[in-house]
């Protein structure tokens, strides 16, 4: 990929040198500002909603006359969005061109620049994935404390017990060369007992799903006691039968014996492919392997946390080969129904993963396509949560990073200003 030119480091620049004391209502003009350094002359910033389903612009003075909500199927923008490639957004005109540039943060998709652009080349290409990357660094580092963006990416009010949920968890996409994880939730603005984790530590990643008893706050709280244990047990170095027990233990002192959570606990060694996983009276992992094969990973599962039976817990293994998927589910997804129907069920869930796995989907598109069929066979609504977290052993060697854009050497100017010529590219 091209090099940025001096434009293009000078954009960078102030814009990072810009971002330390500003609010995320005037990133949509102080990028635009930025950005003429780069001969860009508009920057539009649209992020998506929580259930993956439109692309809402970031309001601002620049926003002025543009749409202020794209639906993700059925446009070029959500095609963009769900494949994250650079696509023409309107015919060349005038000696100007636009384009729609996916908002990265890592792997996970968070929106789509709409650039105006005087240059149509591979270095203003480089230009413009390197904007989208550090405005996407931007919005991250704000949005835990913008209630404004909060509310662009809420189609209606949240519950209490999702509010608290939404706020626990982890991004939903993550990856390093080695693993690829992702994970769906639904009903997005109901969530209650629901959650998953996951959390590398050197070689090893560990993946977990909860699924608290009820469908109400109560087990939201439980549910958000069951990962606070976890993640406690876990950074003090437990294993995962201790991990599950200062689950339990935790349950027991808060609740003593009036709610439970199901669950699996699981680490995989990504120098070897190994998986270890605990069952705590949850529905088994799947495996699936070379997009035609799938097997349920048998484990004795011990009692659900927060009963105190007293079941043993055993420590299950297996050896996955690189490519292999490992999908952690809760009830919601295969138990889902229409009204009088048959249950979305399992078979349905594997082969709808395997079929649009083959397309060569991104995984996290390929779940948000899943949460939307298992919305869509049960009527628009749930009645009970449902979650899965997918993740893909690459192999035991990080693959090469595939950068938009080297941004080696940014310059130190000062504040974005409107004047001063565009530097040219480097070839």
């Amino acid at each position: 990929m091209e090099r940025s030119g001096e434009g293009g480091r000078r954009m960078l620049a102030d814009l990072l040198d810009a971002s330390h004391l500003m609010p995320i209502e005037l990133l949509p003009a102080k990028a635009t500002e930025c950005a003429r350094a780069a001969s860009f002359r508009q920057v539009l910033i649209y992020v998506a909603d929580l259930q993956r389903t439109v692309l809402r612009l970031l309001p601002g003075d620049a926003a002025q006359g543009h749409e202020t909500e794209l639906p993700i199927e059925g446009t070029v923008a959500g095609r963009a969005y769900q494949y994250t490639d650079v696509l023409p957004a309107a015919p060349p005109g005038g000696g100007v061109s636009e384009w729609w540039v996916p908002l990265l943060d890592g792997t996970e998709r968070l929106g789509l620049l709409r650039l105006s652009s005087e240059r149509d080349d591979a270095a203003a290409r480089a230009d413009m994935q390197a904007l989208a990357a550090l405005v996407s660094l931007i919005i991250v580092s704000k949005r835990g404390t913008s209630d404004a963006l909060a509310r662009l990416v809420r189609a209606r009010p949240m519950s209490v017990a999702a509010e608290m949920q939404w706020n626990l968890l982890p991004p939903r996409t993550y990856a390093d060369g080695r693993v690829t994880i992702s994970a769906s939730q639904e009903p997005a603005y109901d969530i209650s007992g629901d959650v998953f984790e996951y959390a590398v530590d050197g070689p090893l990643v560990h993946l977990t799903v909860f699924d608290a008893m009820g469908h109400d706050t109560a087990a939201g709280l439980s549910g958000a006691l069951a990962l606070g244990a976890c993640r406690n047990a876990r950074r003090q170095g437990a294993g995962l039968v201790e991990k599950a027990e200062a689950v339990e233990a935790a349950l027991l002192e808060q609740y003593d014996h009036q709610r439970y959570v199901t669950g699996i606990l699981a680490t995989l060694d990504t120098r070897t492919g190994v998986l270890q996983w605990v069952n705590r009276g949850h529905h088994a992992p799947i495996v699936i392997r070379d997009n035609r094969w799938t097997s349920r990973l048998s484990c004795r599962p011990a009692h659900p946390m927060g009963t105190g039976l007293g079941l043993r817990s055993t420590v299950c293994e297996e050896h996955l080969q690189p490519g292999d998927r490992i999908v952690l589910y809760t009830d919601g997804i295969t138990e889902a129904r229409r009204s009088g129907g048959r249950e979305f069920g399992l078979a349905r869930f594997t082969d709808f993963l395997i079929r649009h796995h083959a397309d060569g989907l991104p995984v996290p598109e390929t779940l948000r396509r899943l949460v939307q069929a298992v919305l869509e066979y049960h009527d628009g609504r749930l009645q009970d949560d449902a979650t899965v977290l997918l993740c893909e052993w690459i192999g035991p060697h990080p693959e090469p990073a595939d950068t938009a854009a080297d941004l080696t050497g940014l310059s130190t100017n000062g504040p974005c200003d409107d004047g001063g010529p565009a530097g040219d590219a480097v070839r």
